[in-house]
């Protein structure tokens, strides 16, 4: 099996196993959830862009949400529409994280300490040469335990600011 075949199966591994983490959430409103829960008061449009979907479908993904009282009824300022999670929002965030991380866990459970470091340092390297913006680390930890992956231990967050240091941008 080349290299190739082996990231490709990996990328659907883990795929599978965060999308049954999710608790029943559609990958997009699990992003709307977790960024709503790290994110308090972000907008539709904020929230819609990190999860990596249009404002129409973010206006959908968010009736949705309000509908299973995940979310509060929004209450304009001005243009932006501040997106606040309910107790029971909250709660199902916490629910639906540590579900993700504990799958994570589970598949990393046939490496020993020394093969998880190393192995974190090649997932490392290849985020940070995939990022290309600000935008493209946000999207790309729309699902991320935020508190837990802080810069200088965020490789996208890392090269993101990087490549704002130094005027890069390509997105």
């Amino acid at each position: 099996m080349s290299i190739a075949n082996r990231t490709g199966a990996l990328g659907l591994l883990l795929f599978d196993a965060v999308e049954a983490a999710l608790q029943g959430l559609s990958p997009s409103a699990a992003a709307f959830l977790l960024t709503a829960f790290y994110r308090p008061g972000a907008s539709t449009t904020e929230i819609a862009a990190i999860a990596g979907v249009s404002q129409p479908t973010g206006v959908r993904v968010l009736a949705g949400l309000r509908t299973r009282g995940l979310i509060e009824a929004p209450v304009r300022r001005g243009r932006a529409t501040p997106i606040l999670l309910t107790e029971f929002g909250r709660a199902r965030a916490q629910v639906v994280q540590t579900a993700r991380l504990e799958a994570m866990q589970r598949l990393l459970g046939p490496l020993d300490g020394e093969e998880r470091a190393q192995f974190a340092v090649l997932i490392d390297k290849i985020m940070a040469g995939a990022t290309v913006s600000r935008a493209f680390a946000r999207t790309t930890c729309r699902l991320c335990d935020h508190p837990a992956c802080i810069e200088p231990e965020c490789p996208l967050g890392t090269r993101a600011s990087l490549l704002e240091q130094s005027g890069i941008q390509t997105e």
